[in-house]
């Protein structure tokens, strides 16, 4: 039986995701430190107006509040016993909200990275990484996701233990990197080597792509750098609603809903097929890119240029791809010091 994001993709050229997580809680008063997942079990009607925002703003496809509900994540505040209730709970009250939209909407359960260093370097082995992301898939399986949204993920490694995990799991799932070091995640891997990889994989994802990162336009770089590859499989786009700045005690990011929806119309015009936002993409961003991805016809993949004039400078010289493939290595060994 085929799932309901395959199925709903079959029918539809483009299918709007939701925004922020962090932002709109830390807005409901998280505190800084807090782990969002509690949230799940002790304020479950902040969850519920998280989830049912972004349905009334348009998305077809919202994620669970569970990005570090993985155990060892969890570990960091003595709760890593609590993977499979926060899991669950933050699956079944997405269940909820998405059974009464009244039209289709998916239910994406997010799985955000370990924290740990893979072997050599690091501790971590892949059949631990296997074990911990099986932990968390199994629990928003019990809660009722349609699909796991495995996201913000910067080692290849640890990218193949979530595939791992979700075929354990028996669960379709998509996965995306984020491209934040001069076009390069923060393990060396650029959009090329990705779209490489997702197809070497024993179970490859339904789509793939970035999310996060910098800004809106660095991540639509990326994603030329995906299409250019000429792969066939669903591209994922969600990209932060401008750049963080800090003003008055907190961090704000400056992206306009107007930007996110330029943002929104030349990521479809790039072929992407699943478009969002991340950080600081809040319901009235969502508003605006839906508008404007339903009143506004198709144009042409756009340039550099046209990316550049409408949404703000790259934040490298390159992004880590092609001839300029050096430039940019150097550009990233400059940002580390």
């Amino acid at each position: 039986m085929t799932d309901a994001l395959t199925r709903m993709l079959a029918s539809r050229d483009w299918l709007m995701a939701d925004g922020a997580t962090g932002t709109n809680l830390f807005n409901m008063g998280l505190s800084s430190g807090e782990p969002p997942e509690i949230w799940n079990v002790e304020k479950p009607q902040n969850i519920r107006k998280l989830y049912g925002d972004a349905v009334a703003a348009g998305s077809d496809l919202f994620l669970t509040n569970t990005f570090g509900g993985n155990a060892a994540r969890l570990k960091l505040h003595n709760a890593q016993g609590r993977v499979r209730e926060l899991n669950r709970v933050g699956a079944e009250i997405g269940r909820e909200i998405a059974d009464k939209a009244g039209r289709t909407v998916i239910v994406a359960g997010s799985m955000g990275p370990t924290g740990e260093i893979f072997e050599p370097m690091g501790t971590l082995t892949h059949e631990l990484a296997v074990e911990i992301f099986h932990e968390q898939a199994e629990a928003l399986k019990e809660g009722g996701v349609d699909v796991l949204w495995v996201e913000t993920i910067s080692s290849p490694e640890e990218y193949r233990a979530a595939a791992d995990a979700a075929l354990r799991a028996d669960m379709p799932w998509c996965g995306t990197m984020s491209f934040d070091t001069a076009g390069r995640t923060m393990m060396g891997v650029t959009s090329a080597a990705l779209a490489e990889m997702v197809e070497r994989l024993i179970n490859p994802p339904i789509a793939f792509g970035a999310n996060c990162g910098v800004g809106a336009s660095d991540l639509l770089r990326t994603v030329l750098g995906f299409a250019a590859t000429g792969t066939e499989r669903p591209i994922i786009a969600k990209g932060n609603a401008g750049i963080p700045k800090y003003h008055d005690g907190h961090i704000h990011y400056d992206g306009t809903p107007e930007l996110m929806a330029e943002y929104a119309v030349m990521a479809r015009d790039a072929g992407v097929r699943i478009i969002g936002g991340c950080c600081g993409t809040m319901p009235e961003h969502l508003r605006a890119m839906r508008v404007a991805l339903e009143s506004r016809p198709r144009g042409n993949r756009p340039t550099l240029e046209a990316i550049q004039a409408k949404l703000g400078p790259f934040s490298s010289a390159s992004d880590g791809t092609g001839d300029d493939a050096g430039a940019g290595r150097r550009e990233r060994r400059g940002r580390r010091g």
